[in-house]
C-alpha cells in the first residue's frame, strides 16, 4: 500500500495498484507510489473539465492570491519535500532544498504576470480588443530531474490564466509532486488540480483523451513525437520542452581562470542531467590545454555520493536507463581514442554512481559530442576558425541553448547570435528567469515556457469587433 495518493476533484484517493520507487543512490525500493488506473484518469479529467467554468470566472487577482497560498504552503513543508527529492532524484539534500525553495520563488515570480487586453484599434465607427481566454483542461506531463520546479513551471500558468490541470509526475521521481498535491488539497478549489501518478500507459492515456485540451511536455525527444501524435485526435495545443545537446564555445582571447568555474557549474549541475546544460566544449586551441587544466582542478574538488550524506557535492545518475547510457557514451568515446582527463571509471558497488567525467582529443562524428548523454560526462573539442565552430555547434538535430565565452563581448555576441537555437548567452550559460521565455527550435521542442510569453501558451486568442453607435 502506498503513503501516497493520488489528488481527484479536491480528495485523496487511494489506488488499488502501486509500484516501486528506487533509490539511485541505493538501488532498492523505498517506497510505494499510486498507479493510476484508467478509471483514475477519467475521473480527474471530469473534475478539471467541471471546475473550468467556476475558475475560470474567478478574478486575475483571486486565482493569483491561491497560487500565492501554494507557494507558501511549498515553503512550510521544504524539509518534507527536500527529502523525498533527494531519495527520489539522487541530488544532494542542498540542492533538493534549493529546488523547493526555488519551486516557491518560481510560483511567486509567476504569479505577478499578466495578460492584459490588447486594443489593435479604435476610431468613431469600432474598437477592435484582443482578448486572451484560458483552454480549458491541461495535461502537464513533468520529466524526473527537476521533479517539482518542472511541475510548476506548468501549473502556475495554468492556473492564473484560468486552466485546469491534471498533473502527471515521471513514474521515477513521483512523490514530492504527490507530496505537493496533498499539501495543496485545501488550498485550491477541488477539480482545478488533479495530480495522478503512472507509467507510460497514463501518460498516453492523458494525451490522447479528448476532454483534455492542451498538453505541456517537458522530456525526451522521442516521446515527445509520440505526444504530438496522440494530441492530434482533437488537434490539442501542445507545448514541448525537449532535449538538448548544447554548445559552448570558448574563444581564443578568454581566460580560463575566469570562466572555468561558471563553465563547470553549467555542465555538471545536477550530475548533468539538466535539458540547457553544456554537453558540448568547445575550447580554441590557443587556450585548449589551459582550459583542460582548469576544469580538472574543479572536478577533482568535488564528491559524488548519496545525496543524503554530508558532503556529497553531486549525486547518482537518476536511473537505471539513464546510467547505461552515460556508460556506453565513456565506452565510446574510449574506442574513439578521447583522453580523459578525469573520472570514466564507475566504481564498484550498489548505486547509479558515475564520476564526474572530462574527455579530451574527441570530435564531431563521435557518439560523446553529437548524442546527448543527460549525464555527468563532457567533451572538451578543439577549434581554431571562427566560421568551422559555428558550422560544427549548429550541425545537430538540437537546438535548445547555446553560448560563447570571450574577453571581446562584442564579438561573442555576434557569434552567439548564430547559433541555431532558442536562447543565446555570452559569457554565462543557462541564466534562466521567469520573465524569460524559455524553448527550443528544431528537435528541442515548441512553445515557451516563462514569461508573457509562456503565460500565452496557455490560452487562445479571441479578437472582440464591437461597433459603436
Amino acid at each position: 500500500m502506498s503513503d501516497a495518493t493520488l489528488l481527484i476533484d479536491g480528495q485523496s484517493i487511494p489506488s488499488d495498484a502501486t509500484f516501486g520507487v528506487v533509490n539511485p543512490a541505493t538501488e532498492e525500493v523505498f517506497a510505494q507510489a499510486p498507479e493510476a488506473s484508467r478509471e483514475n484518469l477519467d475521473a480527474a479529467v471530469a473534475a478539471a473539465r467541471k471546475a473550468f467554468p467556476a475558475w475560470r470566472a474567478k478574478s486575475l487577482d483571486e486565482r493569483r492570491a491561491v497560487l500565492l497560498s501554494m507557494a507558501d504552503a511549498v515553503e512550510a513543508d521544504l524539509p518534507t519535500l527536500a527529502e523525498l527529492l533527494t531519495r527520489e532524484q539522487g541530488k544532494s539534500l542542498a540542492n533538493a532544498q534549493f529546488e523547493v525553495g526555488g519551486t516557491a520563488m518560481w510560483m511567486r515570480a509567476l504569479a505577478t504576470l499578466e495578460l492584459p487586453v490588447e486594443v489593435i484599434s479604435e476610431d468613431d465607427a469600432s474598437r477592435v480588443e484582443l482578448h486572451r481566454r484560458p483552454l480549458g483542461v491541461v495535461g502537464a506531463i513533468t520529466p524526473w530531474n527537476f521533479p517539482l520546479l518542472l511541475s510548476m513551471w506548468k501549473v502556475a500558468p495554468a492556473l492564473l490564466t484560468g486552466n485546469t490541470m491534471v498533473l502527471k509526475p515521471s513514474p521515477y521521481t513521483p512523490l514530492a509532486v504527490m507530496r505537493f498535491g496533498e499539501i495543496v488539497r485545501d488550498i485550491v478549489p477541488a477539480g482545478v488540480l488533479n495530480v495522478v501518478c503512472g507509467g507510460d500507459d497514463l501518460g498516453r492515456w492523458i494525451t490522447e483523451h479528448d476532454d483534455v485540451d492542451k498538453i505541456s511536455f517537458t522530456g525526451s525527444g522521442p516521446t515527445g513525437k509520440k505526444i504530438m501524435a496522440s494530441a492530434s485526435g482533437n488537434l490539442k495545443r501542445i507545448t514541448l520542452e525537449l532535449g538538448g545537446n548544447d554548445a559552448a564555445i570558448v574563444r581564443g582571447d578568454a581566460n580560463p581562470a575566469e570562466i572555468a568555474q561558471p563553465i563547470f557549474d553549467m555542465a555538471f549541475q545536477n550530475s548533468g542531467q539538466v535539458c540547457g546544460a553544456i554537453k558540448r566544449l568547445y575550447v580554441h586551441e590557443n587556450v585548449y590545454e589551459e582550459m583542460c587544466e582548469a576544469l580538472v582542478t574543479l572536478a577533482n574538488e568535488k564528491t559524488v555520493g548519496d545525496g543524503m550524506a554530508e558532503g556529497t557535492d553531486f549525486g547518482p545518475v537518476q536511473n537505471a536507463m539513464q546510467y547505461d547510457i552515460v556508460c556506453d557514451l565513456a565506452k565510446s568515446a574510449r574506442e574513439d581514442g578521447g583522453r580523459f582527463l578525469v573520472g570514466g571509471e564507475p566504481p564498484e558497488g550498489k548505486g547509479y554512481f558515475f564520476p564526474l567525467t572530462i574527455v579530451a582529443d574527441v570530435t564531431d562524428g563521435h557518439r560523446l559530442v553529437d548524442e546527448e548523454p543527460f549525464g555527468p560526462i563532457l567533451p572538451v573539442i578543439r577549434w581554431s576558425e571562427d566560421d568551422d565552430v559555428i558550422r560544427r555547434a549548429n550541425d545537430t538535430r538540437f537546438g535548445l541553448g547555446g553560448s560563447v565565452w570571450s574577453a571581446n563581448a562584442e564579438k561573442a555576441t555576434e557569434m552567439a547570435s548564430q547559433l541555431e537555437t532558442g536562447s543565446a548567452w555570452v559569457n554565462q550559460h543557462f541564466s534562466l528567469s521567469p520573465f524569460l521565455p524559455f524553448g527550443g527550435v528544431k528537435e528541442s521542442g515548441m512553445g515557451v515556457e516563462n514569461g508573457p510569453w509562456g503565460l500565452a501558451e496557455f490560452t487562445s486568442s479571441q479578437v472582440l469587433n464591437v461597433k459603436k453607435g
